[in-house]
Formats: C-alpha cells, structure tokens, sequence
C-alpha cells in the first residue's frame, strides 16, 4: 500500500489546490491511460449489452463452442451462451461487487480510524489491537469459510468483502488523523466549545480526502481480485450469474483442448482493470502529495 499522504492546512483558496492535483493527475499519463480503461470497461460492461443483446440464461446446444467470429464476436462456449456477452454480464458483477465493496471498506476504515486517531490513548489503543488481529487473518480466507457456509450472491459477496477490507484504510486515515488533531484549526475549535465530532467533520475527514480517495482505489482493485479468486475455486455467485473468476473456471478445462476464447478475454480482462485502478491510484496518491508539488 502507498504511504500515508501529508495534508496541508486548508487554505484560503481550496479550488485552486483541487486545479493543482488535477493539472499534476492529468501528467500522468499512466494514470490518465488507467482511467481511460476504467471507463472503458464501465461502458463495456453495463452500456455494451444495451446495444448488444445475448441470452445468458438459456443454453443453446446447438451453438455449443464456436469459434471467435460471424455472428459471435468472440465465439461461445460449452452451452452455447455467446462469449462476448458472457464478458459484459460478468463484467457487471466483477465491477459492481468491486466498487461497493471498495467504497463500503474506505467508509468503516475511514469512521474507524478517524475515530481511534482523534480519541488516542486506550480507546486507539484497544481499536487498533483489533485491527491488528484482523489484519493477521488473510482476507481470502475468511471469505473462502463464508463462502462455504452460504451460497453468497452480489449483495453478499458486496457485504463480505466490505467487512473483511476495511483494516488497511482504518490504518491510513488513523495516521492522518494524528498528525491533524494536533493543527492549529482543530486546537482552535475544540478550544471555541466545538465537539468531537464536529472536528472530525469539519477539519479531520475534509483534510484526509487525498488519503481516503487513493484507498479507495486500491480497495476496489482488491476487491476485484478477492471476487475473481472466490470464484474461481467455485464459491462465488452461482449460475446463471457469473463474473470474470467464473468465466475462468469455466474454461480452464477447455483451454487444454484449444478453446483458447474461454479464457483469455476474462483473464485479460481482470488484469487490465486491476492495474487500471492501480494506476489510477498511484496517480491521485502523486496528485494529492503535498512533497511533490512545484
């Protein structure tokens, strides 16, 4: 994970700090090209099927395994359902399950660790011990127990994956939060009989966005990976939904025998979405550091 970002004190023109790292993100042509895929994908995934329609409900035993090109762009496969398809529908739940998961895992990272840093002495104390126990357990394996327990579906995968995640943000804004709580605006409030929570609303969080927005990225380009890899071992959503993990697994078998359109485009695409949001995030993470501004 990137290293926690240094925030200034707010100053009298927040706008033109906000012009500064989109000029410094918009440089970055590596970040500019992730984004470009990000959305790409998006469009792919939840426009594309509006324009091309397929059923991927129903088998078709006589379509079975066709081969790229004609009337099935990149081919089908073992019951008939079109490829192309496959990877929009899938791509929805992939993409969907990410991002939630991700937004969901910054948002009680964020409550979390905002809340530890700012109170400190055995309230942090005892927070963050709990972090550091959960930190130890691997996320895909508790998601692995979970998933054999109860067939999740999107909402729970979404859920799952939330509540597993959050422990490395919580860590982040935490160590934003003690370097904030010691400024003078918030020494000021709390001083004028301003409450806890309004430091931590009006000066903590609002300074720690640069902070919650590159974890956020990197929490999305997780969770993608998390899904793909509970499904692959066969325990993610259950047919007749899929996502890009499952179209892996699914094909796996079929690639042996040369039916390489089963599993190349859901492979490439999980590779080029994580390292989309990676790069994205490695982008915000420039944009945001104060150390590098000129």
């Amino acid at each position: 994970m990137s290293a926690v970002l240094q925030t200034t004190t707010p100053t009298t023109d927040p706008l033109a700090g906000h012009r500064l790292s989109l000029r410094r993100f918009t440089r970055n042509k590596l970040a500019v090209a992730g984004l470009a895929v990000v959305v790409l994908f998006l469009l792919l995934c939840f426009v594309g099927p509006l324009l091309y329609s397929t059923d991927q409900t129903h088998t078709d035993l006589t379509q079975v395994n066709l081969r790229p090109g004609g009337s099935h762009l990149l081919g089908t496969d073992a019951v008939g359902h079109d490829e192309l398809g496959r990877l929009m529908y899938g791509g929805q739940v992939s993409l969907l399950v990410g991002l939630a998961a991700g937004v969901l895992a910054t948002v009680i990272g964020t409550v979390w660790g905002a809340v530890a840093g700012y109170a400190g002495g055995w309230v942090d104390a005892v927070m963050m011990r709990i972090v550091d126990a959960g930190i130890a357990i691997p996320a895909l394996f508790i998601l692995l127990v979970v998933s054999a327990i109860t067939t999740p579906d999107t909402l729970g995968l979404i859920l799952v994956l939330g509540l597993v995640s959050w422990l490395v943000p919580s860590r982040l804004v935490r160590a934003e939060t003690l370097t904030l709580k010691g400024r003078d605006y918030v020494l000021t409030l709390r001083a004028t009989g301003g409450t806890h929570g309004r430091a931590i609303r009006r000066h903590i969080l609002p300074n720690s966005v640069s902070t919650i927005v590159v974890a956020a990225t990197f929490q999305v380009a997780d969770a993608i990976l998390l899904v793909a890899y509970v499904s692959y071992l066969g325990l993610g959503v259950q047919p007749p939904k899929t996502d890009w993990g499952g179209m892996l697994s699914a094909g796996l078998t079929a690639a042996y025998s040369g039916r390489w359109w089963l599993i190349v485009p859901p492979g490439l695409a999980i590779i080029l979405v994580v390292c989309a949001f990676n790069a994205v995030g490695d982008g915000l993470r420039d944009a945001f550091d104060v150390r590098g501004r000129g």
